[in-house]
């Protein structure tokens, strides 16, 4: 009777059952180079996502700031316009329905572009370097309205905001935008 020679234990069969401990430390070896650049890649991967967020966060926050300031000089009301530079006055319609029209002034205050109604002033953006006001008159863009003494009670054709931001991912940046106003109505004089 013959054993089967894995159950013998003699030193010949030994050595073709296992591995030795070269061949382990090198297949550990390559298996810890694997692990090693995969966990550099998701590294990668997770700092480029948050830097991806911070962009989009940003971005998010300008288009709010533009819609903002774009619908309220879509809302015009009746009352004058004036500014130039940094600063822009008008009278708003009043939100929903009903009310008496708000009186509204934007500024620059310690790098935000302000929304102010009265005593309530709301941010509407931070990381603002600069903000200028053009007025369109029908044939002309001016730095200020209005433009004479005669025209304080019209209103431009068009207002341009050009706001110098902070952009996604902290390089500069410019927006331009520019409202067109409605026709004013003639209300009757007081």
């Amino acid at each position: 009777m013959t054993l089967d020679p894995r159950l013998r234990g003699d030193d010949e069969s030994r050595g073709e059952t296992g591995f030795t401990l070269i061949e382990l430390m090198i297949s550990m070896g390559l298996f810890a180079l694997i692990a090693v650049a995969g966990l550099a890649l998701v590294d990668g991967i997770i700092k480029v996502q948050g830097r991806t967020e911070k962009r989009m966060d940003r971005l998010a926050d300008l288009q709010r700031a533009m819609f903002v300031v774009s619908s309220d000089i879509d809302q015009i009301s009746f009352g004058a316009v004036s500014g130039g530079g940094e600063k822009l006055n008008f009278t708003r319609a009043a939100p929903g329905f009903g009310g008496p029209a708000v009186p509204l002034q934007y500024s620059v205050a310690n790098g935000n572009l302000v929304r102010g109604s009265g005593a309530m002033v709301q941010t509407v953006v931070g990381g603002v370097a600069n903000v200028r006001w053009r007025f369109f008159d029908g044939s002309a863009w001016a730095n200020r309205w209005p433009m004479r003494e005669e025209d304080k009670d019209k209103w431009p054709r068009a207002i341009e905001i050009d706001l110098q931001a902070v952009g996604p991912g902290g390089a500069p940046g410019a927006l331009r935008r520019v409202v067109t106003l409605p026709d004013q109505a003639e209300y009757p004089k007081q």
